[in-house]
């Protein structure tokens, strides 16, 4: 039986950690970019404790209006000052707690801008630098991100998602659009399945594109998130797989 890890998005405001926690691996919890505070980092900690669950932190754009999700102009000197903000406050709360930091995953516009820009990803990479040897960075299969990381001697781990439809050049398909979010759970499962042990993604397109993964997004705030990790669970044993040991 072999494990993937599934990874989950938490302390946004849904409020569901605790229903969602038992069935995942590793989480990326928000730090007060787009979302977040001392309060729902604490809670998200704790959790992550109880179910023996890797813990992540989930910076972003200073952009809590949008979510973290709209593009930003901000110069590298400001992203950085606000992404070290964002994992101080993180940190001021972990410490306490003595909880290991496993890695750090950029959330929304930022994640998918440094996944193509190379000078924001050089900006990005310098305000966690303080972190580079201890963490992993959760970056795209193929990205800028994940190159210039590499190059600086970062350690990676490369995301997919598994609640995400993919374009062709393996670019997630926009928010704005109707068929960007799979809610389907046995959608889903075929979605993880092809990616994890077939090594392609099926795109909108229906082509087979290869793409190698470490760890697969299940977003907390997908309303059918409960519902797709109970039958990924459930089912993913049939395939010799499974989330937790």
């Amino acid at each position: 039986m072999r494990t993937i890890d599934i990874n989950c998005d938490v302390g946004e405001g849904v409020g569901n950690e605790k229903e969602l926690f038992p069935m995942i691996s590793s989480c990326n919890i928000a730090c007060g970019g787009h979302a977040g505070s001392k309060e729902t980092i604490r809670w998200c900690l704790e959790l992550a404790k109880e179910f023996n669950v890797k813990v992540g932190a989930h910076p972003s754009y200073p952009d809590k209006e949008n979510f973290g999700r709209v593009s930003m102009s901000i110069s590298d000197a400001d992203l950085i000052k606000s992404i070290q903000a964002q994992m101080q406050l993180f940190e001021s709360v972990r410490s306490k707690l003595n909880t290991p930091l496993h890695h750090i995953k950029p959330h929304g516009a930022l994640y998918n801008d440094i996944a193509k820009n190379e000078q924001l990803s050089q900006a990005f990479l310098k305000s966690i630098e303080a972190f580079k040897d201890e963490v992993y960075l959760y970056v795209p299969f193929n990205s800028v991100v994940e190159k210039v990381a590499k190059k600086n001697g970062y350690k990676v781990l490369i995301e997919a998602f598994a609640d995400r439809n993919y374009n062709n050049d393996l670019n997630l398909v926009s928010r704005k659009e109707d068929n960007a979010i799979i809610s389907n759970e046995e959608e889903v499962l075929k979605h993880v399945l092809r990616m994890a042990k077939d090594n392609v993604v099926k795109t909108i397109k229906n082509e087979d594109i290869a793409m190698n993964a470490d760890t697969y997004c299940i977003h907390g705030d997908t309303p059918s998130a409960l519902q797709i990790l109970m039958y990924i669970t459930e089912h993913l044993p049939e395939y010799n797989l499974q989330v937790k040991p």
